[in-house]
């Protein structure tokens, strides 16, 4: 679906990236974590096609996204951070925009405005930033393109429309489509992402899959002084000390990806020598 070979770009004279490489598979909702100016935006709009790398290569299902062909816009979706909406009602938005998708479901697009509470009698520029939010994010998923790209979806909806959006989202995924989030907000893709990649400085510092972070990580409170002294990463709390070790009985337990992102970004060598062993 997605393949990205010792990919290189900046910004003047901003490196973002320097022989990055990544494959991303359909099927799966992948979540790209990281820091503000990591590069995640960067590296969505370069899947885009909205900006160019510098040296290497980027391909979506054999495309050249840079090279912009309507067979390759027509499948893929980009929800972004910042968007600008025209002053038109939802209507208007289906009958000028959803002609570009030929497998847009407009059936499905109203019963994700309905999820989402969404005011249908509101033009799109007086609604607020989170309803304008979530009617990309619904448009985005009607369309039903094979690739959707969702840059900090959370950012401006509440904890109620959050909760709906992971709900939306868990259902909208099939053995086709590739959905590739990417946010720093790491508590919100909880219980949603197949797999995890964090980006820090442009570099991937940490790619695996749940299945597999869960297989060889343990995710615990404890009281245990010797055991807190030993973890890979600990933080106190009110209820103890959240730790993350390395899983020696083999039973999984809940993935705290706040904490699995502290740990990465903190000790991220004691996490790659787990995985690695």
């Amino acid at each position: 679906m997605v393949s990205i070979h010792d990919l290189h770009f900046s910004y003047k004279r901003k490196k973002v990236f320097s022989g990055l490489s990544l494959e991303l598979s359909p099927g799966y909702i992948y979540g790209l974590l990281g820091k503000n100016g990591t590069g995640k935006s960067t590296l969505l709009r370069g899947i885009a096609g909205l900006l160019f790398p510098d040296k290497g290569m980027i391909k979506v299902s054999g495309y050249t996204p840079g090279k912009r062909q309507p067979v390759f816009l027509e499948d893929v979706f980009m929800v972004p951070e910042e968007f600008h909406l025209p002053n038109m009602p939802l209507d208007y938005l289906l009958k000028h925009h959803a002609p570009f998708y030929p497998k847009f479901n407009k059936e499905q697009f109203k019963k994700y405005v309905q999820e989402f509470e969404i005011p249908t009698d509101n033009t799109l520029q007086n609604m607020s930033y989170g309803q304008k939010k979530k009617v990309l994010i619904s448009f985005g998923l009607a369309a039903n393109t094979s690739l959707l790209l969702l840059d900090e979806p959370t950012n401006g909806l509440d904890i109620m429309s959050k909760s709906q959006f992971r709900k939306v989202m868990a259902g909208a995924l099939d053995e086709k489509k590739c959905i590739i989030i990417s946010t720093h907000q790491v508590k919100d893709l909880e219980n949603l992402i197949d797999r995890v990649t964090i980006i820090d400085e442009g570099s991937i510092l940490f790619d695996q899959s749940i299945e597999k972070i869960a297989n060889k990580l343990s995710f615990k409170i404890s009281h245990d002084n010797a055991e807190i002294k030993s973890a890979i990463y600990n933080e106190s709390s009110l209820k103890g000390s959240s730790i993350v070790t390395p899983n020696m009985d083999g039973e999984e337990s809940k993935i705290d990806l706040e904490l699995l992102y502290k740990a990465i970004i903190t000790n991220g060598k004691g996490i790659q020598s787990v995985f690695n062993a």
